[in-house]
């Protein structure tokens, strides 16, 4: 479903059409860009996708929509990179009218009676990828119709996905949740027609938004559970390394092939025990993960602690991307690809970090 060679990568990102994405973007069957995988994996980065599209010679109107969508992923990066683990919990308040710490089985089974919803479910767990609708109104019914607090649901889907990206994908369950923004997300059986291409009707969500919030917990979603969510990390074993060189560390969200790409140096994927049982990912997604590496020349896999390949093998001169999984790592940091590098610290809401953005953007025209 997706291609994960850099010649398949580029030759999508040539494809975008930005303003048929603002119209149809919300739609099931919209033009969105299905490059949220390559950008989550840092294989390719925002403003490499910005540039590409900005060649093109459309007016900044046309694309206005499109910087904005992107500049919502700098926007949960920053928050991450500002708070760190502050994220795994309630950030701005406290979840409100929780009755359980799990999730709806149906979620899990894709037996909610909601057909977009369960077939959006199914497509997760086969494919690893689901509409950012979809992701929306699953957070919805999981905490606000099902009243379950948002982390283990949250923790669910990420698990899953191909584009997992902790910072994108916690802050917006809490946005929906009301844990990161001023009132719960509630959608309705109305809104899921709309924008699945659905008929459905009498549906426990066949309701005006007005009745939602006080509606019982329907019965479908009462049994609730914790996934089990489990992390298969390849098989260690030695790697070769040439201490004369200088040893450039790629890991869950660094996989880009252009790095340092003209340095004569180890070049070694660090997958961390630690960092898998905190976030753990599907199978599907590490082996997603372990196609992308193939894109970087000579790379060799460590399933280990940083610690562990630093002594192990007497490395000296370490090159790595900053981002909050990388915190703990000793050696020469070097900045992300940003859009919007001058812009820094945390914003409590993404408009009044988007209005920098735009007069960035417009000092730039």
């Amino acid at each position: 479903m997706f291609e994960t060679s850099m010649a398949d990568i580029s030759a999508q990102v040539e494809k975008i059409d930005p303003v048929e994405y603002a119209r149809s973007r919300n739609f099931l069957n919209g033009a969105v860009t299905r490059l949220s995988p390559y950008i989550s994996r840092g294989v390719i980065s925002p403003k490499y996708v910005l540039e590409s599209v900005q060649k093109r010679g459309y007016k900044h109107y046309q694309l206005e929509k499109f910087i904005q969508e992107l500049a919502w992923r700098e926007y949960f990066q920053n928050v991450w990179q500002s708070k760190g683990n502050a994220i795994d919990n309630d950030l701005k308040q406290a979840q409100t009218d929780i009755k359980n710490a799990q999730m709806p089985t149906a979620l899990i089974n894709a037996e909610t009676g909601i057909e977009a919803v369960d077939d959006g479910v199914n497509q997760l767990q086969e494919h690893g990828y689901i509409h950012n609708h979809l992701r929306m109104y699953i957070a919805s019914i999981a905490c606000n119709t099902a009243k379950s607090h948002w982390r283990v649901p949250a923790k669910w889907l990420y698990y899953h996905l191909i584009d997992a990206d902790w910072a994108s994908n916690a802050l917006s369950w809490q946005w929906a949740a009301g844990a990161f923004s001023n009132k719960k997300y509630f959608v309705n059986q109305e809104n899921i027609n709309k924008y699945c291409g659905t008929k459905q009707c009498k549906t426990f969500l066949d309701a005006d938004y007005g009745d939602l919030p006080d509606m019982p917990i329907p019965e479908v979603l009462q049994d609730v559970s914790s996934p089990i969510l489990k992390t298969d990390l390849p098989t260690k074993t030695a790697i070769e390394i040439d201490n004369s060189l200088p040893t450039i560390l790629y890991n869950f969200y660094n996989l880009d092939p252009f790095w340092k790409v003209d340095v004569k140096a180890n070049r070694v994927l660090l997958l961390e025990p630690s960092h898998f049982e905190k976030y753990p990912v599907s199978p599907k997604t590490m082996d997603f993960v372990l196609k992308l590496a193939g894109n970087i020349s000579g790379i060799v896999i460590y399933p280990g602690e940083f610690d562990e390949l630093k002594t192990e093998y007497n490395l000296s001169e370490i090159h790595f991307k900053e981002h909050p999984t990388a915190a703990h790592y000793n050696g020469i940091e070097n900045a992300r690809d940003w859009m919007f590098p001058e812009i820094k610290g945390y914003f409590p809401s993404f408009f009044g970090y988007w209005k920098k953005c735009e007069r960035l953007l417009k000092a730039k025209r």
